[in-house]
């Protein structure tokens, strides 16, 4: 088996990428990375693949050669980002993805596309009444330019598959943690505001809710269902749902101590709450309060 990741420098990607050599060292991995600023090679660490520096957007059939499977990780993702600029988002999100899928389409061994996606495709369940949870069938809304062109790539993705009998996958996952996780993020800038002794900021009143996962177990979901005979849409969920005060709250607890916070002018178009109802539950190995009090022990 021979499996191109994208984006597989990067946070989730190379959690999929080191599964994906850990299960089996004799599947072959091409990676296929620009090294943007969230990318590092140090990722991938003590595996074997094969890495081509290139931008999705150019990426062509006789660049990848042969192949079964295609999964698309790369995406620009930061929200405050696409606010401050959306055009790196449409070029990466909306024409890299249009690109993988024509280079795919060239394929005829094909065994599966499969797009990376995210919860925020659903748009704000608070809009729709409170404890609402997005199944796969919910329709999709923009909010930020980065669920706009992700849920952008998702129809082109569907739209392959219908047009052109294209065989895909999209995994629509909740929030992701764990290791090399990116400092931009919300756990990762906790933690190192409680390391240098800075005030941490929360937006708004602290009360958006999201749905979080670690990268393993969306890795081990992702590939048992690119291994399955699974199609279509599945949305990749815990059930661990908390506002981000409740975050705060849990590592209060770990510590022992109330930490200092300072309230930000909110985002703009901030979504309220993310939830999922998913179809495919395998047990999962981590959890969130587990994982801070790892992150923490060394504080």
């Amino acid at each position: 088996m021979r499996i191109v990741i994208t984006g597989a420098l990067g946070f989730i990607g190379s959690h999929f990428a080191k599964y994906v050599f850990n299960k089996d060292n004799d599947i072959k991995i091409l990676v296929i990375d620009n090294c943007t600023y969230a990318a590092n090679r140090d990722n991938l660490k003590g595996i074997t693949y094969e890495w081509l520096n290139k931008d999705i957007c150019d990426v062509t059939a006789d660049d990848l050669g042969e192949y079964d499977y295609l999964v698309n990780f790369a995406a620009e993702s930061h929200v405050d980002n696409s606010i401050k600029d959306g055009r790196p988002f449409v070029r990466t999100n909306v024409e890299g993805t249009f690109n993988l899928l024509e280079v795919a389409r060239q394929n005829p061994n094909l065994k599966k596309f499969v797009q990376i996606s995210t919860d925020e495709v659903y748009g704000d369940m608070d809009d729709l009444g409170p404890g609402v949870l997005a199944d796969e069938e919910f329709s999709i809304i923009g909010s930020s330019y980065y669920s706009a062109t992700k849920a952008s790539a998702d129809l082109l993705v569907q739209a392959a598959g219908r047009t052109y009998g294209l065989p895909y996958l999209i995994t629509r996952t909740c929030n992701n943690y764990g290791e090399n996780q990116h400092n931009e993020k919300l756990l990762p800038t906790i933690v190192n505001c409680i390391k240098n002794n800075l005030k941490i900021p929360i937006y708004g009143d602290g009360q958006n809710v999201r749905e979080w996962i670690h990268a393993d177990d969306n890795s081990m979901i992702i590939f048992n269902l690119l291994n399955s005979n699974s199609i279509g849409i599945h949305n990749i969920g815990s059930g661990e749902r908390y506002t981000n005060l409740q975050i705060i709250e849990i590592i209060e607890r770990i510590l022992g101590y109330q930490l200092d916070l300072k309230f930000v002018e909110d985002r703009k178009g901030h979504d309220r709450a993310y939830g999922l109802l998913t179809k495919y539950k395998p047990v999962l190995q981590n959890n969130l309060t587990k994982y801070l009090q790892t992150s923490l022990d060394t504080i």
